[in-house]
């Protein structure tokens, strides 16, 4: 009993915030405050940030986290006072999680069902956020441009994309 009561007063000493979405992703992407962190936002200074996305939940009902991963980066460092203007985001998509780009229409003739990151792409493309489909898993998942929604980009791999991106002064996230 005692180690529940000192488990419990600890609890009581943590800062705990709810979630919370946007400022610039209203719906998707929910993050916590972060009271007095000792790593420094340097909000002065431009974030240039390249996602490499591979993978999927599946071809489910479920969003890809690792899609809804921009909109947290967007979303954590804009409450923190930090412009959206001096946020750049890149998402590079490959693998199994070349699907999860398709439009609504082509994914539902596929698992029979709308495709659940739809609405999430939409907002991040809204967003400014960049959205490049490797050409190579594409190709090989035989999924033609049409099929991707609107706004994706097309890149001969994902390799090419993530070298583009990391030259132009973007850094490499990797989950």
């Amino acid at each position: 009993m005692q180690g529940v009561i000192l488990w419990a007063g600890l609890l009581g000493m943590l800062p705990l915030t709810a979630q919370e979405t946007g400022p610039v992703i209203g719906e998707f992407g929910k993050v916590y405050q972060v009271a007095s962190p000792d790593i420094p936002d340097t909000s002065d200074q431009n974030f240039m940030a390249v996602f490499d996305v591979g993978d999927s939940p599946g071809q489910g009902t479920e969003r890809n986290a690792l899609l809804e991963t921009a909109a947290r980066f967007l979303n954590l460092h804009a409450q923190n006072g930090i412009s959206p203007e001096r946020l750049q985001v890149a998402l590079v998509v490959h693998g199994k999680a070349t699907e999860d780009l398709l439009t609504d229409e082509v994914y539902r003739e596929r698992h029979g069902h709308d495709n659940p990151n739809s609405a999430l792409i939409s907002a991040l493309l809204d967003a400014g956020v960049q959205i490049a489909v490797c050409g190579q898993s594409a190709s090989a998942r035989q999924i033609p441009r049409e099929a991707t929604i609107p706004g994706v980009q097309w890149a001969l791999s994902a390799m090419t994309a993530l070298v583009h991106y990391q030259n132009q002064g973007y850094q490499l996230i990797k989950f």
